[in-house]
């Protein structure tokens, strides 16, 4: 019997993890749809609790064509320079 290592190793990237927020009070809400069946209404109702809940603002929601691929690097930085945080999920 041969066994095999299944692992490999990968490219190197250079990532940073954003720091975390101290509070969201008054913060700007985006929204990543993935195109899934009711992913926007799911995301809409999330992002109105933290409405409700904390005085954020509900900016427009930010949409990807398909959801296996990555968000393409265009939607992130538009999203970037105008929210302060981000939130998706799946609406299946």
């Amino acid at each position: 019997m041969l066994l095999y290592d299944p692992t490999v190793t990968g490219p190197e990237y250079n990532y940073k993890r954003a720091a975390a927020i101290q509070s969201i009070e008054g913060k700007k809400i985006g929204i990543l749809e993935n195109g899934k069946l009711n992913a926007i209404k799911m995301l809409e109702e999330t992002a109105y609790l933290f409405e409700q809940k904390h005085g954020c603002s509900i900016e427009p929601i930010f949409s990807k064509n398909n959801a296996g691929a990555p968000v393409p690097h265009e939607t992130l930085s538009l999203a970037a320079e105008n929210i302060d945080f981000l939130i998706t999920g799946l609406g299946d």
